[in-house]
């Protein structure tokens, strides 16, 4: 049963979910009472977070906080996009600028067309990455961000300050072990281990994997990516950095039963393995872990997943957030960005409904997350089917059995038209955060053949070949992480 009113609003979970979802709520809406219930038992999984463009959008367009506090408070270090060590090519980039969809005037077709074996960027952010640079720097000496990077950052930060910044603007956080009593209408009290009963108008469940809300209490039922995603568990290490360059790009590298990423913290380097258990067991992902990362200073921990998510994120007097409604691996770190649009629209809906929510508002809810779930399953798919680097069993069954679903129709158009950009709007919902440019990165990054090769007329080689060697000389003039957050911390730039 829905509220009639929504006024009061407890969200259990005391994460980057939870926190999240309540400082969104109560920055749009702020005559809402909100209370954060953080309990021991709703565990942390506390790593390194790469994020996507979506994550500085909410944050500083969607919910204009200052950006001061968070870069004070966070510390992150720049992330422009993932450099890919997949498939034939010895690498390749995907970035947050739509570079593979980009036509210049003076050239016939748009960028994708031009990429080049001998040359691994297709615009200027993947040239900065090639060059391990991050911004151009300005006149006096700061570095001239633009809008085509996210961050990487430590979850124990992040989370920190969330937390502080909902506070200021009167969420109020409570540390309990609760247990939910439900009834007709969904969640009538959380129960706290003393006997108090919180109550609310709607829950929030921002409680991890353990779903306790959603999942557990009001057994909603839960769609497996499996076919699809076949990994299910990661083994997570990591090392302090020393002399090594501070990368402006997380790195996906292709491992033997799944892959590895290296997420850039300026004084940690976080190391995973995402693998699948039927491949591999979790002593032989952590051997090969080790083999191929000798600096990984910590103990590394297993952390178990399943891929899917639940059918609804809005059941009666429960919206889930996070991981509670759905999981898939970090591949292109979406995490936080799933989150950020379940908070957001979340917040929309309220104010839509002057914060009484009706069934077709609720429906309409649901189904524009589902998809959203839908399409990082789709597009994490387009990654597995064609990823030729290894032969181990693993690769040979992601590139024999992974379905596509939606993304089927995508893939055929791309192999019989090449990297046309025409279809894009037609074949991707609007929910869709990668765009037709996020899978041409991969289907030209994998070097995935298609029906349409085109030769640029002489002049025009030369006109591409120009515009890359430009690039190239800017990037290499450009600043490193490491000279922008040392440029960030002059008194001139605090200002």
């Amino acid at each position: 049963m829905l509220p009639s009113s929504v006024q009061t609003i407890v969200v259990l979970g005391g994460g980057s979910a939870g926190f999240m979802a309540a400082l969104t709520l109560k920055r749009k809406l702020p005559n809402l009472k909100i209370r954060v219930v953080r309990s021991p038992d709703i565990g942390v999984i506390g790593v390194g977070e790469g994020t996507t463009v979506s994550f500085p959008r909410h944050f500083f367009e969607y919910l204009k906080l200052k950006p001061q506090q968070f870069y004070a408070e966070t510390e992150p270090t720049w992330k422009l996009g993932i450099k890919f060590l997949w498939g034939p090519r010895k690498e390749f980039y995907y970035t947050f600028a739509y570079e593979y969809q980009h036509r210049y005037p003076e050239l016939s077709r748009n960028n994708g067309f031009f990429y080049q074996h001998d040359q691994p960027y297709a615009g200027r952010i993947s040239a900065f990455m090639a060059h391990d640079k991050a911004f151009t720097k300005r006149a006096d000496g700061f570095p001239e961000f633009h809008n085509h990077h996210a961050f990487h950052i430590e979850n124990q930060k992040l989370v920190g300050w969330l937390e502080n910044v909902s506070r200021q603007f009167g969420v109020e956080v409570i540390d309990a072990t609760v247990r939910p009593e439900t009834g007709p209408q969904g969640i009538t009290a959380l129960i706290t281990d003393s006997g108090e009963r919180l109550t609310a108008d709607l829950y929030i469940d921002a409680s991890g994997f353990r779903s306790e809300l959603l999942g557990r209490a009001l057994n909603e039922p839960f769609l497996s990516f499996s076919d699809a995603l076949f990994c299910d568990r990661a083994v997570i290490g990591g090392w302090p950095r020393t002399d090594e360059p501070i990368k402006p790009y997380t790195v996906a590298e292709t491992m033997d039963a799944g892959w590895s990423w290296q997420i850039e913290h300026e004084t940690w380097i976080n190391r995973g393995y995402v693998y699948a258990s039927n491949a591999i067991s979790d002593d032989e992902a952590l051997a090969e872990l080790m083999r191929k990362n000798p600096r990984i200073a910590n103990v590394p921990r297993v952390v178990k997943f399943r891929s899917g998510r639940y059918a609804r994120n809005w059941v009666g007097n429960v919206v889930g957030i996070g991981n509670s409604v759905g999981f898939v691996e970090p591949l292109e770190a979406t995490a936080l960005q799933v989150i950020c649009v379940e908070a957001s629209t979340l917040a929309d809906s309220l104010i839509d409904s002057l914060c009484a929510p009706t069934p077709s508002l609720v429906t309409l809810y649901n189904n524009y997350n589902a998809q959203a779930w839908d399409d990082i399953r789709d597009f994490l798919a387009v990654h597995y089917k064609f990823n030729t680097r290894l032969d181990t069993p693993f690769w040979q069954a992601c590139r024999n059995d992974t379905k596509l679903h939606d993304a089927e129709f995508l893939v055929d158009f791309y192999k019989e038209n090449g990297p046309s950009v025409v279809a894009g709007a037609q074949l991707l919902h609007s929910s869709n955060s990668f765009g037709m440019d996020g899978y041409l990165a991969m289907l030209i990054g994998q070097n995935v053949p298609h029906a349409k090769p085109f030769t640029p007329s002489t002049a025009e080689a030369k006109l591409w070949n120009d515009r890359c060697a430009t690039w190239a000389l800017e990037a290499r003039r450009a600043l490193d992480v490491k000279q922008c957050l040392d440029a960030m911390r002059r008194p001139a730039m605090k200002r």
